[in-house]
């Protein structure tokens, strides 16, 4: 399939829904993001706030990395924010597909609960798995974020303007360690 050209047997375009935090965005979804886009004629990423997470960036400044790393990757991209059910936003966005990326089996055990879940909420909506790139399976962003708390080069994780802007708001909130 090739984005932009499948369609599904309504002839209505297949979109697919990739939601995170992205606090920071990595290397890892950037992966996720170009595959992805790949599978669907239009990829919606939606930028979400979770409750049980301490962000670094606020949503707006998420929304703006997110837009900036994507601007220039190939296929029909949005970048959307949302504070909703996942599969409520899904609906907004009438997508078919949700795409998540898996790194490790701690990550396949959470989704795999959280794609039953949904689907029980709307089986007309498919979650589809990408796993990682093996390059990139450890990345995480609240590991990106703890090791540049504490001083650690986070380069081979992130763009190297998304370096530099998690090394600017480090040096805001003040390093930690010796």
């Amino acid at each position: 399939m090739s984005a932009g050209n499948d369609r599904s047997q309504t002839g209505t375009p297949r979109i697919g829904v990739y939601p995170g935090t992205f606090d920071p965005i990595t290397l890892g979804h950037m992966d996720i993001i170009r595959r992805g886009a790949k599978l669907v004629d239009q990829l919606v990423i939606g930028v979400t706030t979770n409750p049980s997470k301490s962000p670094m960036f606020s949503v707006e400044e998420r929304m703006t990395m997110v837009e900036r790393e994507v601007a220039n990757l190939p296929g029909d991209i949005r970048v959307v924010q949302f504070d909703s059910l996942l599969m409520d936003f899904a609906e907004r966005e009438r997508a078919s597909v949700i795409v998540r990326g898996l790194r490790a089996v701690a990550d396949f055990e959470y989704e795999y609960q959280m794609a039953g879940m949904n689907q029980k909420l709307n089986d007309r909506i498919e979650t589809v798995f990408l796993m990682a790139d093996v390059g990139l399976q450890p990345i995480a962003s609240k590991l990106v974020k703890e090791i540049a708390i504490f001083g650690g080069d986070i380069r081979k994780f992130v763009t190297p303007t998304i370096c530099t802007e998690v090394v600017q708001r480090v040096e805001q909130v003040g390093r930690r360690g010796s």
